[in-house]
């Protein structure tokens, strides 16, 4: 194999202004964005990048989640495509970058070899993958789950959103229910690009973040029955208060976790509650603990822990405790080739870096169960993600970008 020359890179405009046409769809409403999978914005979305593959010469796969497979032929006729890619959909105040940036350096890697006239003799696949995120639809990487075995296609076509929409019916109402059956392609290696939504390159004032492992998780699902009562007429050594049962056991969460330290993380973003009035005790309180840790005896301790606890708390107060796994994947190590790879484009380009473990939960995370899979990171500033000021530099997308072309020529092979 020829090792691709020392001068290759991306066209740094191009990539940028694809992220900032992507960005003017499913616009938030302080400068970000909301494209939550399966919704309007996501088929304009899908349509648009579909659109750019094919002008690039992408054949187009969908698979029956909807996961989108773009196809830059190699010239082996036996040889296992190299796949890159993440994905479009965001949070309901997500940024431009968290995903996007992993899917469209993907295109532009191929733009790019299209340019160069560049042959690989492995075929490069540049992937979306449906519902990542996770926040219409529960659990996150539904689509790269059942991809990988772990969730049935029925399980994720069940899956219904906050209205009660299920995910088959909304999938369908988009029109990009595919035909392919869903883990039925063979990957020869997967990459994956993404920001860091993290501090730490910012802070170390490195360009590349080598992917070395991604943290386990669990999301925990806890249901509280207490009784509805009012607040001011009810005693309170005559309450069945889930409302403090959730507090004790937020505290509980926070103490467990820094009792863990270093490496360990949980706490609780979403909180709902019922009859959520101001003048009365709730009568159910619904709260889902995400936990997350690169070390497995550290996971199934924490969540052992949380879970006994929790109960614990509950029933001295009279509180009534369910607790459902809406989330997990067991904390994973990249390979060691493709991670070697990604440090030595790196080194060979003349980019800082350092190795890194991702704290988020990434599509390459199921990839890995069934392929050889690495991850490329960028920082953004201030650590900020899944808000609509997350924000990346020019330049930090560029080194990435050019970091991802160089270890993907080297697994895909170039052709003379």
């Amino acid at each position: 194999m020829t090792a691709p020359g020392e001068n290759l890179r991306i066209n740094a405009d191009r990539l940028w202004d694809s992220l900032m046409e992507m960005a003017k769809i499913g616009p938030g409403v302080a400068g970000g964005n909301n494209r939550q999978t399966l919704t309007d914005s996501d088929k304009q979305g899908r349509e648009l990048f579909q659109r750019w593959c094919s002008e690039a010469g992408l054949s187009m796969g969908v698979d029956k989640m909807g996961t989108m497979f773009m196809t830059r032929p190699g010239t082996g006729p036996d040889a296992l495509p190299v796949y890159v890619g993440s994905h479009l959909d965001t949070q309901p105040t997500g940024g431009k970058y968290d995903g996007v940036l992993g899917v469209l350096a993907g295109l532009e890697l191929v733009r790019s070899l299209n340019d160069l006239n560049i042959k690989t003799r492995h075929p490069i696949v540049v992937t979306n993958w449906t519902n990542e995120e996770g926040a219409r639809f529960a659990p996150a990487m539904l689509a790269s789950g059942v991809f990988a075995g772990a969730h049935t296609l029925d399980y994720a076509y069940g899956r219904t959103d906050p209205e009660g929409k299920r995910f088959g019916d909304e999938l369908e109402r988009i029109g990009w229910v595919g035909e392919e059956e869903v883990g039925a392609r063979k990957m020869h290696a997967y990459f994956e690009y993404h920001i860091e939504q993290g501090p730490i390159l910012e802070a170390e004032d490195k360009q590349i973040g080598v992917v070395t492992h991604c943290q386990g998780l669990w999301w925990l699902e806890f249901t509280l029955t207490g009784r509805e009562a009012h607040t001011g007429s009810t005693p309170m050594d005559m309450r069945v208060n889930a409302g403090l049962a959730m507090a004790r056991i937020f505290e509980m969460v926070q103490e467990l976790a820094m009792a863990e330290q270093p490496g360990a993380v949980a706490g609780v973003g979403q909180v709902k509650f019922a009859p959520n009035s101001r003048n009365v005790l709730p009568g159910t309180v619904v709260f889902t603990v995400d936990l997350r840790t690169p070390s497995q005896e550290k996971l199934d301790r924490m969540r052992a822990a949380i879970e006994s606890r929790a109960a614990a708390i509950c029933a001295e107060l009279g509180v009534g405790c369910a607790v459902e796994a809406v989330g997990h994947f067991d904390p994973v190590t990249f390979d060691p080739t493709l991670v070697g790879r990604v440090r030595a484009a790196a080194e060979k380009l003349g980019y800082s870096h350092m190795n890194i473990i991702s704290g988020a939960g990434h599509d390459a995370c199921w990839a890995a169960k069934v392929a050889p899979a690495t991850m490329i990171m960028c920082p953004c500033v201030g650590g900020l993600s899944h808000n609509e000021a997350e924000d990346i530099s020019k330049e930090w997308a560029t080194a990435g970008a050019d970091v991802l072309l160089h270890a993907v020529l080297e697994t895909a092979e170039i052709v003379n």
